[in-house]
């Protein structure tokens, strides 16, 4: 493993414990890979995940060009805070997942955040 990679872990491990540490709302958990991105809302105390979107669902792959650049994390985030709202899901806490926060992570933040209060 690089340590590129152990730093990615260190960091992804170190960010959930600390949101584990300070609250208790449900965590908004982003994955990214090359090609897609999938974001869940989930309930840790539980271990059950409430709401998820993807750039693999039907709404998104009929609109989007492209798998993974910021119009499709913006129409990802969209689909997210509807699904958020059909279940009366109003607080998150946002969990990066070891990524920067800019570029894609970013654009899919700022769109979650116009229904969702992190």
């Amino acid at each position: 493993m690089s340590t590129q990679d152990l730093r990615f872990k260190k960091r992804k491990n170190r960010l959930r414990l600390k949101l584990r540490k300070i609250t208790n709302r449900n965590r908004l958990s982003v994955f990214k890979s090359g090609r897609h991105i999938h974001v869940q809302i989930i309930d840790d105390e539980n271990s059950k995940t409430l709401v998820a979107a993807s750039t693999l669902d039907k709404e998104i792959r009929k609109q989007k060009k492209s798998n993974c650049n910021k119009d499709t994390a913006i129409a990802v985030g969209k689909l997210l805070a509807e699904r958020a709202a059909k279940k009366s899901i109003k607080q998150v806490v946002f969990d990066k997942g070891g990524h920067k926060y800019h570029g894609v992570i970013k654009a899919l933040a700022d769109e979650a955040r116009k229904t969702l209060e992190f």
